[in-house]
């Protein structure tokens, strides 16, 4: 069977890609050519194959191996999972407005969205699925949860959960109803007069979302802004020139679209008048800011608007447009790049030129051209945003990392919540006490917790090299020490990480009360990046300094 994939995918390779290299008459001709060697090829392993295929199945597949040697954006929507794909892109849907996860085998509400049926029902944060209209569902995977959950808007849903304290279960009648999920997650003061929005997508309205957030905080006394886009992953491009056109005057360019299809380029400017051109003005990134994130980040750091903190971004400079095909499916493809006002493009992987096994390497920096901003100020291509103030990205530790991804913070923060129902007065001064972090650690050792450190990985890999070389007669007494060293140290992890743990523990706890705006009051005296863009929004000099030249 993998002999046939291959001789599908490379038949498809070698005649449609390889036609980007030819006149325009033999390219027409090699189209035609490869489609029919490919359609003859399909038909003769069809019928003569020993084995019966899959025929739809074989296809995908070639049509997947022909899609992966583009880029990861280009890609084949199936009519069945065209309703995935747009509630990704639109943030609509009709349900109950729950996202759900498994947690240690469990189907659970992982985020029930505020305003829709289910957090209106009082449903919370780590309730676990029992049934849904009476059919059982405990140990089902999330897919098949959110099918029944899903349904025609004013259609009635019987829920039952399990939630931790309490000895019954609890059934609620939810009508569905069509949810549009908020692109921001967050907006508030976090001092006097410095306003917050956290913006996690780029859905349509995600402009007038933060129009009417910048409104509400300047009402409430903000004279200086931070825009959080760490971890965004972008969107819509439409909805990226709307935010920046919050900030600069109507007319500016934001951004310009350019591809192989010439009549599709285009560039964006802003159309609106603004909402506010002078308000100081701090956006937080990440390596997950992505695309549009790096659209509304790159133009406003190249027009000298804002001071970016945080880490480098993503690079993604790739503009991808949905395109309709045969039997109602679709196909995203990567129709262009983009490029901010500088004339930079922030690509950072080359898929243009792959290496020879089809790896993928970033932009050599040799190859990375210097810009100019506004004022003046040098920004380079090729590698996505360098921040003006660079604040390295935080490490974890392996066992906080195991903690998190086992699912352990959050099934104790269900039980740590279920025990004390009632929220903190303030939890922006939430703090675990020392007993309560020993519960939480005798509990994970009741659970049999158990992880294997990035020391230990090497030590283990060391010993073998060692043995493998015949040195490990002569070093078998120090390697033994060093192994032992090791486990005493692990022994103490929880004792030596508590502040990294804990910290993390109280933002999952502060997410279990209020969602995403518990878990910002709960990490607000510790979030690093926060505290740098308070620090140099509270000095004017500074601040006017990283926007002048170097």
């Amino acid at each position: 069977m993998k002999k046939i994939k291959l001789s599908i995918f490379a038949l498809v390779i070698i005649g449609l890609v390889g036609v980007a290299f030819t006149p325009p008459a033999e390219k027409y001709f090699d189209i035609a050519k490869s489609l029919d060697i490919f359609a003859t090829l399909f038909k003769e392993v069809n019928t003569y194959y020993v084995d019966e295929v899959d025929p739809k199945k074989l296809v995908e597949t070639g049509i997947v191996g022909m899609l992966n040697q583009l880029d990861p954006y280009t890609d084949y929507i199936p009519e069945e999972s065209k309703e995935a794909f747009s509630i990704q892109t639109t943030g609509q849907y009709a349900g109950v407005g729950a996202l759900i996860g498994i947690v240690n085998k469990k189907a659970v509400i992982t985020n029930p969205y505020a305003g829709f049926p289910a957090y209106r029902a009082g449903l919370k944060v780590g309730d676990e699925f029992v049934s849904v209209d009476g059919k059982n569902v405990e140990g089902k995977v999330t897919s098949e949860v959110s099918n029944l959950l899903k349904g025609n808007p004013n259609t009635e849903v019987e829920i039952e959960v399990r939630r931790f304290g309490q000895k019954e279960t609890i059934k609620v009648n939810l009508v569905r109803e069509k949810i549009k999920i908020t692109n921001i997650v967050y907006q508030g003061l976090v001092g006097e007069d410095v306003g917050y929005i956290k913006l996690d997508e780029f859905t349509p309205g995600a402009g007038k979302e933060v129009e009417d957030a910048i409104a509400a905080l300047k009402k409430l006394g903000a004279k200086k802004l931070i825009l959080d886009l760490r971890d965004n992953p972008g969107g819509s491009l439409y909805e990226a020139v709307n935010i920046v056109n919050a900030f600069i005057p109507k007319g500016k360019e934001v951004v310009s679209t350019r591809g192989k299809v010439q009549d599709w380029n285009k560039t964006y400017t802003t159309l609106n008048n603004p909402i506010d051109i002078e308000i100081p003005l701090v956006i937080l990134t990440s390596g997950g800011s992505a695309s549009a994130s790096e659209i509304v980040a790159g133009s406003l750091q190249d027009y000298d608007r804002a001071v970016l903190v945080g880490q480098k971004t993503f690079g993604k400079g790739l503009v991808q447009t949905t395109r309709q095909i045969a039997y109602n499916a679709q196909l995203k493809v990567t129709t262009a790049k983009y490029y901010i006002p500088s004339g930079r493009c922030i690509q950072a992987l080359d898929y243009t030129h792959r290496k020879s096994d089809g790896s993928v390497e970033k932009i050599a920096d040799s190859l990375k051209r210097e810009f100019k901003t506004k004022n003046g100020r040098k920004v380079f291509d090729g590698a996505g945003l360098d921040p003006d103030h660079l604040i390295k990205a935080e490490e974890y530790s392996t066992a906080l990392i195991e903690l998190v991804s086992e699912g352990y913070l959050f099934e104790y923060s269900s039980r740590y919540c279920g025990e004390h129902p009632t929220p903190p007065a303030s939890l922006r001064d939430f703090k675990l006490s020392d007993l309560e972090y020993k519960k939480f650690v005798d509990w994970v050792k009741e659970q049999k917790f158990t992880y294997t450190s990035e020391l230990e990985k090497k030590t283990t890999e060391l010993i073998a090299s060692a043995k493998t070389e015949r040195y490990y007669d002569d070093l078998k007494i120090p390697l033994s020490d060093l192994q032992n060293k090791i486990n005493q140290y692990r022994n103490t992890d929880f004792t030596r990480l508590k502040s990294e743990i804990s910290s993390i523990l109280e933002a999952q706890i502060g997410f279990h009360y209020k969602l995403t705006a518990g878990q910002v009051e709960a990490s607000l005296h510790r979030d690093r990046e926060m505290l740098e863009a308070k620090r140099i929004l509270a000095d004017a000099e500074l601040y006017k300094k990283l926007l002048s030249p170097n």
